[in-house]
């Protein structure tokens, strides 16, 4: 990654754990990392200037990659991480502006940035997208699970559009991880998302990071449209067959 310039996206939740991280670690190498968010946050990760933009709407999503490309010529990493729950409720409890809100931020965005980003990376003919999607298929909250599994089909047909342009498109599907976002969701629903991991603790950002980094790297040159699962490791074993697994210290 020596030399590359890095987009990467997150709600003011995320950038405090998981996109903070990202950032981090991407752009611990002589990277050139830009963080663009919904709220206007500074990105704390070292050289890492902040471009508030509404990352739901195309008009400010392609101004903020124009003025990127402006100070660095070129773009060569795309990380979308941009994300929110929702609220936690059976399907018909929620409103219409519950499902736009959530399908606004966790899919449309994502849609937008790539497009965005494909277009530069384009006629440079290279560059690496990492787009964050979950594993989540539960019963709630719905819009949530619908719209990672809309970044998963996203992530394997851009793949394969761009696939003889050098440019590669994969996704990381993490199951619970520490961040804020659990803070968005009734404390039922989360205690019944880590009953199902039978290692018995959360993920953390950190763990994402690292998967994030090595798929935007050099080191990674033949791997397009996969979605690589961080669940550890949910739906493999049983708690039962598992057996009593001690929480990992933070």
């Amino acid at each position: 990654m020596s030399g590359s310039y890095v987009v990467f996206t997150a709600t003011r939740w995320a950038l405090r754990a998981c996109g903070q991280r990202v950032a981090e670690t991407v752009g611990s190498g002589a990277t050139r990392p830009y963080a663009t968010t919904r709220a206007r946050q500074r990105a704390r990760a070292a050289s890492s200037p902040a471009l508030a933009a509404d990352v739901t709407n195309g008009a400010p999503v392609d101004g903020a990659v124009a003025r990127m490309v402006e100070r660095w010529r070129r773009l060569d990493i795309l990380v979308n991480n941009a994300g929110i729950t929702g609220r936690s409720f059976p399907i018909w409890e929620l409103s219409d502006e519950d499902w736009r809100q959530v399908l606004d931020a966790d899919l449309t965005s994502v849609f937008l940035c790539c497009r965005a980003a494909v277009t530069v990376m384009l006629a440079q003919r290279s560059g690496r997208i990492v787009n964050i999607a979950s594993i989540a298929g539960n019963p709630t909250p719905a819009p949530y699970s619908s719209a990672k599994a809309g970044v998963i089909g996203l992530t394997k047909a851009l793949a394969k559009e761009v696939a003889t342009h050098g440019i590669l498109v994969n996704a990381v599907a993490p199951a619970v991880i520490g961040t804020d976002l659990l803070k968005q969701m009734e404390q039922s629903a989360v205690d019944m998302l880590v009953q199902k991991i039978p290692m018995g603790w959360v993920g953390t950002p950190e763990e994402v990071a690292a998967l994030v980094a090595w798929l935007a790297s050099d080191e990674c040159s033949f791997s397009t449209g996969a979605v690589r699962p961080l669940r550890g490791p949910r739906h493999v074993l049983s708690r039962d067959r598992a057996g009593v697994v001690p929480r990992r210290d933070s």
